[in-house]
C-alpha cells in the first residue's frame, strides 16, 4: 500500500509539469472496480499556497474530476467557487474537458461570471465565480484551476489595494484543511510555502497522511497528502465532520494566549466599545432598581438579545473580527452575532462591569493548534469573584438563560487583556432544562377520554414550549395549543386553556400551561374491553423533546452524537378507569442508571386508577460513541411505555 502511495506522489510531481497526470490517475481509477458505483471520482484534489511575509496567501486550486454517470455530469456542468471580495480575489485560470472519445475541449475562462453570492440573513457582499462547462458525458474528465489571493476568513478590510489581502494579525498565517470528500478521491494534496524565518505548527487529526518539510531557497515547503479516500461514513445525529473526519490544522500564531491578547487589542484600538450618551441613558434606565450584579447582567443581556434584530448588512471596513462600534449598533439595532455581542459589552461597561469579546465555534470542536476555527462571536463579563462568565445575546432571545445551553461543551476564546487559553463551556445540569407533564384523566366505557394536564418547563425546554407566545401572533395562540392535542388525536377538543396573564414575559417564571380537553373514541372499545395509550406518552408535546428524533434502533455507533441539550423529563398521569375494569397483565416497573442517562418508570393499577410515572435524565448535549448504549437503553425504556398498548378488561362477576 505504501509503495502505491509513493507511486501516486511520484506521478504527481513528475507529470504535473507535463500536464498529463490525469491520464495516469484515470488508469488507476479505472482499475478499481468499487469506484464504478459513484457518480464522479476526484482524480486529483490539490491546493498550493504561497504565503507572503505579511501573512497573505496566493492559492492555486487544482481539481481533476472523472464523470461516471449522468447525475455526475449534471452536477458538474457548472463550476462555482465562493470568495469574500473584502479579503480575497478569485478567478478561473484553466478549464479543460478531456472527452471520453479522446478529444479535448478548452473552455474560455473569460466566459466566467463573477456575481453576488446568494445570501440569507447575512449580506456581507460575498461573491461567487461561475463558469458553464455545458453538456458532459460519462467518461469525460474535467480539469480546472482556480487562483485565489487573500486569506480565509473576513477580518479587517482596508482600501481597494493589496492591503486588503493582508490578515489583521499581520504576518500570521493559518489554515484549516478538511481531508474528506463526499466523492471518492484518488489523491488529495495540500502544500504551503512560507518564508523560512516563520515558524509554523501543525497537526493532522483523526487519520494519517504523508507529510514532509523541505527547504527551497528562502522558503519552507510543507506538503501533506492522502490517497484513495472514500466518502466518510456518516451516522444520524453525528457530531460535526470536523470532529471525526481527517483534517489538517496549521498556524504560525504561537498559542491561543497570543490570539486572545490580539483580539482584545484590535477591538480596543478600533473603539468598538466607546460609550454614547444615548446608550448610557438606556443602560441607566434598565438597571435602575437592580440590586445585584446578576440582576444587572441579566437585564442588559436580555435587552440586547430581544431588541437587536439579527440581520447582517455589510458595513465595509470592519467586518469580521472587528466589532462595530456602540453608536452604529445602538442606532441600527441590527447586526449579526458580533454586533449583538459588541453592544452588550458596551452596555455592560457603561454599567460598571469589565466585559470583553469572545470567539466560539458553534457546531464543532476547536483544537489546541491556534488556527481560527470560529464562526460565532459572544461576550464575557468579569464577576465580583474574579471569574469570567460567558454571555450570548444572539442565542438567548426570549430564553431564560444568559448563555444558551444549546452551546454546552463548546470551545470559546475570550479576548482579554491578560490573554486566555482556549476554554470549554460546562455541561448544564438536566434539572435546569426540565420538561414536565402532569395529567389527570378519566376514561369512559365508550372510550372517551376527559381530563386536564399541566405542562411546565425551564431553560431550553421552556424556550421550546414558550415559542408560540414569543414569536407567534396572539390570535393564533389558542390554535397553536390545540395542535398539541390534535397530534394526540384528530378528534381531540380543547375545552379551556390557562397560560397565565403574560406568557410572553419569559423572565417572570418558568412556563406553565393548563389545558382541559375531551377526546371521543380515544380508546378502542369492544365488548367488555378497552385498548389505549396513556395521554402523556401519545405524541403530546413531542416537538419539545429533541431526543425523540434520535434513531435509537441503531445498535452501534462509531462516532459521537449530539442532542439539542441536556434534559430532565418528568411525566405523570393518573387515569380514572370505568367501574369494573382492570388492566390485563402485570404492573410494570423499570430502572436504569448510568453516567450519561438514567431512567425510572412505572405503570400500575391501584383500585380503579392507573398510575404512570416516568423520569428520564439525559446528562449531556455532546456524547461520545461509547455513551451510545447507555443513552439508547434509557431512551428506549422511556419510549417503550409509549409503544405499549394498555388493555382493560371488565370483570364479569
Amino acid at each position: 500500500m505504501y509503495r502505491l502511495f509513493f507511486l501516486f506522489i511520484s506521478l504527481f510531481l513528475i507529470l504535473q509539469t507535463q500536464g498529463q497526470e490525469w491520464k495516469k490517475l484515470l488508469k488507476i481509477a479505472d482499475n478499481q472496480q468499487d469506484l464504478a458505483k459513484y457518480d464522479v471520482v476526484n482524480l486529483l484534489d490539490s491546493t498550493g499556497v504561497c504565503v507572503s511575509d505579511q501573512g497573505s496567501g496566493s492559492f492555486t486550486i487544482h481539481r481533476i474530476v472523472k464523470i461516471q454517470t449522468p447525475a455526475g455530469a449534471l452536477k458538474h456542468r457548472i463550476i462555482k467557487y465562493d470568495y469574500d471580495p473584502l479579503t480575497a480575489f478569485a478567478e478561473f485560470q484553466k478549464v479543460k474537458i478531456y472527452k471520453a472519445d479522446g478529444s479535448t475541449k478548452d473552455i474560455d475562462v473569460k466566459t466566467a461570471c463573477d456575481y453576488a453570492a446568494p445570501a440569507r440573513a447575512i449580506y456581507w457582499g460575498a461573491r461567487q465565480i461561475m463558469i458553464e462547462i455545458g453538456r458532459l458525458e460519462p467518461g469525460d474528465v474535467v480539469d480546472y484551476e482556480i487562483a485565489k489571493k487573500g486569506f480565509t476568513y473576513a477580518l479587517l478590510a482596508s482600501d481597494e489595494n493589496e492591503d486588503r489581502f493582508v490578515p489583521p494579525m499581520r504576518g500570521q498565517f493559518y489554515d484549516i484543511v478538511p481531508f474528506w470528500s463526499n466523492d471518492p478521491t484518488l489523491t488529495k494534496i495540500y502544500q504551503v510555502s512560507i518564508p523560512k524565518e516563520k515558524d509554523m505548527q501543525y497537526q493532522f487529526y483523526q487519520g494519517e497522511c504523508a507529510s514532509s518539510l523541505r527547504f527551497e531557497g528562502n522558503k519552507k515547503v510543507y506538503t501533506f497528502c492522502m490517497y484513495d479516500l472514500r466518502p466518510f461514513e456518516k451516522e444520524p445525529n453525528m457530531v460535526d465532520l470536523f470532529d471525526v473526519a481527517p483534517k489538517l490544522m496549521m498556524s504560525t500564531t504561537p498559542n491561543w494566549e497570543a490570539k486572545s491578547k490580539w483580539f482584545y487589542q484590535v477591538n480596543e484600538d478600533y473603539g468598538s466599545f466607546e460609550p454614547t450618551p444615548e446608550a448610557q441613558k438606556k443602560v441607566d434606565e434598565l438597571i435602575k432598581g437592580c440590586k445585584t450584579e446578576m440582576e444587572k447582567i441579566s437585564v442588559l443581556t436580555h435587552w440586547v438579545a430581544d431588541n437587536m434584530r439579527y440581520s447582517g448588512i455589510s458595513m465595509g471596513k470592519g467586518e469580521g473580527y472587528t466589532l462595530h462600534n456602540t453608536k452604529m449598533n445602538f442606532t441600527d439595532r441590527c447586526g449579526v452575532c458580533k454586533d449583538k455581542a459588541a453592544l452588550l459589552i458596551s452596555m455592560l461597561r457603561m454599567a460598571g462591569f469589565e466585559a470583553y469579546p469572545a470567539m466560539t465555534m458553534a457546531g464543532s470542536r476547536v483544537e489546541s493548534i491556534p488556527a481560527d476555527h470560529f464562526n460565532h462571536s459572544v461576550a464575557v463579563v468579569k464577576l465580583s469573584n474574579g471569574n469570567y462568565m460567558p454571555l450570548d445575546p444572539t442565542w438567548v432571545p426570549f430564553l431564560r438563560e444568559l448563555w444558551s445551553s444549546a452551546e454546552q461543551q463548546q470551545n470559546y476564546l475570550p479576548g482579554i487583556p491578560e490573554g486566555s487559553d482556549l476554554l470549554l463551556t460546562p455541561v448544564s445540569a438536566p434539572e435546569n432544562h426540565y420538561f414536565k407533564i402532569n395529567a389527570q384523566t378519566s376514561l369512559s366505557p365508550d372510550g372517551t377520554l376527559n381530563g386536564k394536564f399541566i405542562v411546565e418547563a425551564e431553560g431550553q425546554s421552556d424556550g421550546s414550549i414558550r415559542r408560540i407566545f414569543t414569536s407567534g401572533f396572539m390570535n393564533d395562540w389558542k390554535n397553536a395549543l390545540e395542535k398539541e392535542l390534535l397530534a394526540v388525536s384528530p378528534r381531540a377538543r380543547l375545552l379551556s386553556v390557562d397560560y397565565g396573564k403574560d406568557p410572553k414575559n419569559y423572565t417572570a417564571a418558568p412556563i406553565k400551561i393548563e389545558m382541559k380537553f375531551s377526546i371521543p373514541n380515544y380508546a378502542i372499545s369492544g365488548k367488555n374491553i378497552l385498548i389505549f395509550k396513556p395521554l402523556v406518552m401519545n405524541n403530546l408535546y413531542n416537538r419539545a423533546r429533541s431526543y425523540l428524533r434520535i434513531n435509537t434502533t441503531i445498535k452501534e455507533r462509531k462516532q459521537g452524537f449530539k442532542d439539542a441539550c441536556s434534559r430532565l423529563v418528568l411525566l405523570e398521569e393518573t387515569i380514572q378507569l370505568p367501574a369494573g375494569y382492570r388492566m390485563s397483565g402485570e404492573n410494570r416497573r423499570d430502572e436504569y442508571n448510568s453516567k450519561v442517562a438514567d431512567f425510572a418508570g412505572s405503570l400500575k393499577q391501584e383500585n380503579n386508577r392507573l398510575k404512570l410515572n416516568q423520569k428520564l435524565t439525559l446528562k449531556k448535549r455532546v456524547y461520545e460513541a461509547e455513551d451510545w448504549q447507555d443513552f439508547r437503553t434509557a431512551v428506549n425504556l422511556h419510549k417503550s411505555y409509549g409503544k405499549q398498548l394498555i388493555v382493560l378488561e371488565k370483570n364479569q362477576k
